[in-house]
């Protein structure tokens, strides 16, 4: 082989290594997102259903019904999202026209949430529900800021609990099966773009996905399903 083709071969092969490395790159980190994103929506379901069995939340039982939407963290982390902070990823689910209509779920972060005396861990678990037709426009929006525009209140715990509570958001928390004191307000809701166009196979907003549902994924049946069973 004379000098010229064994270079323009090395040359061909440093092009193939490239190629493959740029085609790892660009796909396995939409693989991980794709497989973290599922692995949210599924921990929600578990999240949603762990409160459903708890009957310390009753409120939250009682009162399902007249949530515009559900936003479910599995685990907001004391710390663990901005310095000095707190937060976590979840879902938002809206309520259609029917109590067990419910919407494919959109991603979302909390940060700079307070935890309170009275949890028991550094992490907690977190529903919050959307009151209102403000609250879930609110939502929307790229970022909003509970407590700032929309209004947010600590949901009532403990069997039999009562009470009118009039807020755009009611929060419930709990913490290693006990309630946890976390306060929302002047916490910060963000859309988490990147898992909701891995999780649709494209670039969605809010709006796409839980009022014009333009976009869905058979994974999210069962916490849908969860949901709507709950509200019949």
């Amino acid at each position: 082989m004379n000098h010229g083709l064994k270079k323009m071969n090395i040359i061909l092969l440093g092009i193939t290594v490239l190629i493959f490395m740029v085609s790892c790159a660009t796909t396995e980190p939409t693989s991980r997102t794709s497989s973290e994103a599922q692995g949210l929506v599924d921990r929600a379901r578990v999240t949603f259903g762990d409160f459903m069995r708890d009957e310390q939340y009753t409120w939250f039982h009682d009162h399902l019904k007249e949530a515009y939407g559900l936003l479910i963290y599995p685990q907001i982390i004391k710390g663990g999202f901005f310095i000095g902070g707190s937060g976590g990823t979840g879902v938002l689910v809206v309520r259609g026209t029917g109590t067990s209509d419910w919407s494919q779920p959109a991603f979302y972060t909390i940060g700079s949430v307070t935890f309170g005396l009275q949890i028991g861990g550094e992490a907690a678990q977190v529903i919050v529900m959307a009151m209102s037709r403000k609250a879930v426009d609110s939502l929307l929006s790229s970022s909003v800021k509970l407590g700032g525009d929309t209004s947010v209140a600590l949901g009532p715990i403990g069997i039999g609990a009562k009470g009118n509570i009039t807020a755009d958001f009611i929060s419930f928390a709990k913490s290693k099966g006990l309630y946890a004191g976390i306060n929302l307000e002047g916490s910060v809701v963000n859309v988490r773009d990147s898992l909701n166009a891995a999780y649709y196979g494209r670039n969605v907003t809010p709006a796409d996905i839980v009022v014009k549902r333009t976009v869905s994924n058979e994974g999210s049946a069962e916490l849908r399903s969860a949901v709507g069973l709950a509200v019949k």
